[in-house]
């Protein structure tokens, strides 16, 4: 143990530290000059794929786009959820049924319209048709049924309205 610590005292310990530090000095200059020279053959490599333009600054710009219209897709895709969510509440299914309310008028010019939404719920109004006069008459619907007496045609109408397969929804991927 003694020897070495000798050894760290003597002017031939400093000469080999100085020799060390000399062979990672070189070493090192080395590595800085192979850095360079690879990075200037990466740039020229990239002109030449860029046919003289860089393509480094082309890629990162398309990146750049690329994050944008994704960013602004998940904005689009919450909108459309929203109005999804909205659509259940609109009108989305009508039915409609002509008849002939008087035996007296001629043809069928009275009607029962029901419009509902995707739960079944709106309005079924029927107008009715006379020489003398026309009324038209509105009442509510809830999941299909009205809680004023309503007649076979207004019954027709909101079935019809019911079976109308036409509701919108957005399909998840």
């Amino acid at each position: 143990m003694e020897n070495i610590v000798e050894f760290f005292r003597t002017d031939n310990f400093l000469i080999l530290i100085s020799a060390i530090v000399c062979i990672l000095l070189i070493g090192f200059i080395i590595m800085i000059v192979k850095l360079f020279s690879i990075n200037k053959k990466y740039k020229a490599f990239l002109k030449k794929i860029g046919n003289g333009e860089n393509i480094e600054e082309d890629l990162e710009n398309y990146m750049y786009r690329v994050e944008r219209v994704e960013k602004q897709n998940a904005e689009m895709r919450g909108l459309i959820n929203a109005i999804d969510t909205n659509m259940s509440n609109c009108i989305q299914k009508i039915g409609i049924v002509r008849y002939n309310a008087f035996k007296d008028t001629g043809s069928d010019l009275s009607f029962a319209l029901a419009m509902l939404d995707e739960n079944n719920n709106g309005i079924v109004l029927n107008g009715i048709y006379s020489r003398e006069m026309s009324n038209i008459y509105a009442k509510p619907v809830e999941k299909g049924k009205s809680k004023y007496t309503i007649s076979e045609e207004e019954k027709e109408a909101i079935q019809k309205a019911i079976d109308n397969q036409n509701v919108y929804r957005v399909k998840e991927k």
